[in-house]
């Protein structure tokens, strides 16, 4: 039934998609499911192994999360019409990627923080479910001879959570993982001196004509 409803929902969005008669915001956003089936066919990759680098679980995220955002923010743009300039669809893209990598790593770390009332679902879920996020990789650069095997087994045996625990506890992981989220969230908003940052989608959010709800 999930996945009837998700075909359901991905029809009556390319319904929603034509009547834009926009071909440029069709293409970016059928990108979009393009993306998401790279990342899960990188996440089926991952699982078999049960082990990944941070590089390639950046790479994942942004298919499976920030391309979403990055895309969405790109059409927002190119719905304003001919008077948006090249820029600030970039700058738009360049925002919208930022935010979505962040927003997955700060997901990350609140698995380990966060509780079941706060989250929506169970503290360290992602861990339970032999997920290997960037809090655990970060400390798997610290603790690999220990912790890979429990990352290739996905932390099934006896114990292989606690020594997870252990190890993004020494390694700072959690930290790490919130202070990667907030370079590229500085990225997004213009702060880091990004090529594309975030004052051309100001400029845009400020001009005439352009709804402020």
């Amino acid at each position: 039934m999930a996945i009837l409803a998700g075909d359901y929902l991905l029809a009556r969005a390319s319904i929603c998609l034509a009547r834009l008669r926009n071909v440029d915001v069709v293409e970016c956003m059928s990108t979009v499911i393009e993306h998401l089936v790279r990342g899960e066919v990188l996440q089926i990759k991952d699982s078999r192994t049960g082990v990944a680098d941070i590089e390639g679980y950046l790479r994942k995220n942004f298919y499976k999360t920030a391309s979403l955002m990055a895309n969405s923010c790109k059409s927002a743009a190119l719905l304003g019409g001919g008077n948006v300039s090249p820029e600030v669809v970039n700058a738009a893209y360049i925002y919208g990627k930022h935010v979505g990598v962040a927003f997955q790593l700060i997901d990350d770390a609140l698995d380990f923080e966060g509780s079941a009332a706060s989250l929506g679902k169970p503290a360290l879920a992602d861990l339970n479910a032999g997920l290997s996020t960037a809090p655990v990789l970060f400390a798997a650069e610290c603790h690999g001879p220990e912790l890979i095997p429990a990352m290739a087994r996905k932390f099934k045996e006896t114990g292989d959570v606690d020594l997870a625990l252990r190890c993004i506890n020494e390694a700072d992981g959690v930290r790490r993982t919130k202070k990667l989220a907030a370079i590229h969230a500085e990225k997004g908003d213009g702060r880091s001196g990004d090529r594309f940052g975030a004052e051309p989608v100001q400029r845009f959010a400020r001009s005439p004509g352009v709804p402020r709800g």
